[in-house]
């Protein structure tokens, strides 16, 4: 594995590759502040090929990404580059291992959104199970019809979450406070489930009126939800993605949700994004919110000065507070101004 590289010189060079806010002055301030030079890519998330040219053209030290594609190519790019910071949780936008295979650090931010994200999956339970959006759209359509109400207790359903990290413990935690029984599966049983049970994901689609998915989205859990888990779910029930869109085939959900197997679908993120799929955007018992469930003020400008501040601490020697490959160990030599 060749050595990483720590740049001491104050003209070493940070790239951002795009952004889902209007500025990058917090960005900015925190790197130029560090003695490294800033460029800002485009706000919106630009093609591989232009991300791979922006890199070629000034050989960056570190890498700030938020959606945009991080290639191996465009790794590849530049002999300069140490770190690459996610500015978010998920790495699919990232070539993982091919920045592993030349030493170079891959980090993320994994807490700073969790009281949104969980906060965002409880309400779209709760939308569901209070009908709020639909009640609220036939009222402004002139319906004043209490009585033809379908409406859910929540604490006479269970609820199954896919994925028990930071996140989803929080997702449990929320949705308990309501009274339903908490079902949780993921790839290893964690030490302490705090009243849920920890069941199979077999089992937590059989028996759950709810399932809210927390999972990453890695090769394993592409199309988690596919055919065989959607017929495996309950009938009549509300599927919830706050975690990434290629966790579900969206055609078999659609399939499902029009054959009326499942009640309902609660989507905030989209393996199509930005595009919405006819079939979701026309059937009534979807709700499509725009991949916000992470955002809020507070925690766009903790995700921010977190990313900013990895690459000053790399670049500067230190070890990164949230790496994400950890065969990559600091095997650092500082280079000559």
């Amino acid at each position: 594995m060749p050595e990483r590289v720590v740049f001491m010189t104050d003209r070493a060079t940070v790239l951002l590759t795009d952004r889902a806010w209007p500025d990058d002055e917090i960005e900015r301030e925190i790197v130029e502040a560090g003695g490294l030079r800033f460029v800002s890519g485009p706000p919106e998330p630009a093609s591989a090929s232009e991300i791979e040219r922006l890199v070629r053209c000034h050989t960056p030290a570190a890498i700030l990404t938020c959606w945009a594609p991080v290639t191996a190519t465009a790794i590849a790019s530049s002999a300069d580059l140490t770190v690459i910071a996610r500015m978010g949780v998920g790495l699919d936008n990232i070539d993982v291992d091919e920045a592993t295979a030349r030493g170079i650090a891959v980090t993320n931010v994994p807490d700073y959104c969790v009281a949104e994200v969980s906060d965002h999956a409880v309400a779209l339970v709760l939308n569901w199970t209070r009908g709020i959006a639909a009640l609220s759209q036939a009222v402004r359509g002139g319906q004043w019809q209490p009585e033809s109400a379908r409406l859910r207790r929540l604490a006479s359903l269970t609820c199954g979450i896919v994925g028990y990290g930071r996140i989803g413990r929080e997702t449990a935690r929320k949705l308990g406070a309501f009274g339903p029984r908490i079902l949780v599966t993921g790839p290893t049983r964690p030490a302490e489930l705090h009243g849920a049970e920890f069941v199979s994901l077999a089992e937590l689609l059989e028996r759950a009126d709810v399932v809210v998915l927390h999972a990453p989205l890695t090769p394993e859990t592409r199309n988690l939800i596919s055919r065989a888990e959607l017929a495996r779910m309950k009938p009549g029930g509300l599927l919830v993605n706050v975690g990434r869109g290629g966790l579900v085939d969206t055609a078999a959900l659609i399939d499902a949700i029009d054959s009326g197997h499942l009640d309902a679908a609660a989507l905030d993120v989209l393996d199509t994004e930005p595009d919405v799929p006819h079939g979701l955007r026309t059937a009534p018992s979807v709700t499509v919110t725009p991949h916000v469930a992470f955002s809020s003020d507070d925690s766009v400008a903790q995700l921010r000065r977190s990313a900013a501040q990895e690459v000053v601490r790399v670049l500067g020697g230190g070890d990164p507070l949230h790496p994400c490959n950890p065969l990559v160990r600091k095997t650092t030599k500082a280079k000559e101004a």
